[in-house]
């Protein structure tokens, strides 16, 4: 798959190399640093050069590189990628130029272990910290038990988890974490809505425990008698799951069982484009009574429970190019205008569920010789509110077995987000 790896400064300095393969030389390093480094304009993680391919990750100030010359899987490339990373930050917390000039030898002893022949092998990141450590010298005892586990782990179902993991509090949390992305038109019709979730999970269990737990799926709920809850179920269009979920299991009941990596880590990621329940909606007045003035009235409601919060509501509202100066009165929160990106950023740090609140405001325009048409981009709004999904979906419970019954305490915490994606035309 890859026949060679480097790690480069931004300077173009080659810090680790290594070949795998007599398919290339060393000198492969110059060409990336003169195509690529060296030239701005280049924007893609992938370059092919005749019949080399290039497939680099920027991470703060270095360059990770992958190179093959034959039709690898960009995909599995770059997951290999970004699983170096990951497992670099884990073994010296931060990946720049200075970590990798400190623990050189150290990364050398990683690609031997992750890396044979070009080809990923293990790289979890608990199974690697077994064998490969900076820490002082094991005993020949010690040695022997790790080589033990290391082989479970090297066969076993569980090679994401060591056994012997303790804990003096048992905790689970879990974070079903949403963004939504929507697209309206300026006569209020959805034109697009979707969710894109993703369950995020911190374990801190003792032993090799069984979790279990599930959620408010649609193919769950419809075997029920009760066909009013099935019609408010929730859809998922696709769904991706940590490789520590049996999928057997989900595909027959849609219960997600699984023993879970120590820490944090994603357990699930999903996608859901049906029913979906939008947190805000805006009512757009936009009037242009003369060719020098623009005149505003946006009126913004929050559509979910008013026990909750909305917290860093931001609107960013478009204004025409030749704008002078712009007036802004706002019930709730502050707006100001921004000359420099054209835009009225209305802030408002609370928003109660059910809430509603006006603002209203008045655009000078300059007058120009030739007047171009004003395109009036959509309306942003940014907005997080927690204990709020917009899918619906639901943990309807969390369950720990461990072979001592020990007592664990759980913690389930949704929120729901945008960040330039839910968007009005006006």
């Amino acid at each position: 798959m890859i026949s060679a790896f480097f790690v480069f400064n931004q300077k173009g300095e080659v810090l680790i190399s290594r070949l795998f393969r007599a398919d290339l030389k060393r000198s492969i390093s110059d060409v990336f640093r003169i195509q690529v480094i060296s030239n701005p304009d280049v924007r893609s993680p992938i370059i092919t050069l005749g019949s080399t391919s290039f497939f680099h990750v920027r991470v703060n100030n270095v360059y990770v590189l992958a190179v093959t010359k034959c039709n690898a899987n960009a995909a599995l490339v770059f997951e290999f990628l970004y699983r170096f990373v990951s497992i670099s930050r884990s073994y010296f917390g931060k990946l720049d130029e200075e970590a990798v000039k400190s623990n050189f030898v150290l990364i050398y002893e990683l690609l031997d272990e992750i890396l044979d022949f070009g080809y990923p092998q293990n790289t979890e990141i608990d199974a690697l910290k077994m064998y490969i450590t900076t820490e002082s010298i094991k005993t020949e005892m010690a040695v022997r038990e790790d080589s033990s586990k290391i082989t479970i782990q090297a066969t076993g179902a569980t090679s994401w988890r060591r056994a012997d993991v303790k804990y003096r509090k048992n905790e689970a949390f879990v974070d079903v974490i949403e963004t939504v992305n929507l697209l309206m038109s300026k006569e209020g019709s959805v034109l697009r809505a979707d969710v894109d979730g993703q369950i995020m999970m911190r374990a801190y269990l003792s032993g090799t425990p069984e979790c279990k737990f599930g959620l408010n799926d649609k193919l769950v709920l419809e075997k029920r008698t009760d066909r009013a809850k099935a019609d408010n179920a929730v859809e998922l269009d696709d769904c991706q799951f940590h490789q520590c979920v049996r999928l057997g299991k989900f595909d027959s009941d849609r219960s997600i069982s699984f023993i879970p990596p120590d820490g944090e880590f994603e357990l699930m990621r999903y996608r859901s484009t049906t029913n979906i329940n939008l947190p805000f909606k805006l009512q757009t007045h936009v009037v242009e009574p003369t060719k020098s003035r623009v005149e505003y009235s946006i009126h913004l409601k929050a559509n979910f429970d008013p026990k909750l919060n909305a917290n860093d509501v931001v609107l960013r509202i478009p204004t025409p190019r030749n704008t002078t100066s712009v007036n802004c009165k706002v019930q709730l929160g502050k707006a100001k205008y921004v000359p420099a990106e054209n835009v009225i950023i209305w802030k408002i740090p609370r928003m109660q569920g059910a809430q509603e609140t006006t603002l209203t405001a008045e655009a000078t325009l300059a007058t120009t010789t030739h007047r171009q048409a004003w395109s009036r981009p959509p309306i942003e709004l940014d907005f997080s509110v927690v204990m709020f999904t917009a899918s619906g979906l639901l943990v309807r419970f969390l369950k720990v077995f461990e072979r001592s019954n020990y007592q664990s305490v759980k913690w389930v915490r949704y929120m729901t987000k945008s960040k330039g994606t839910y968007q009005i035309r006006f």
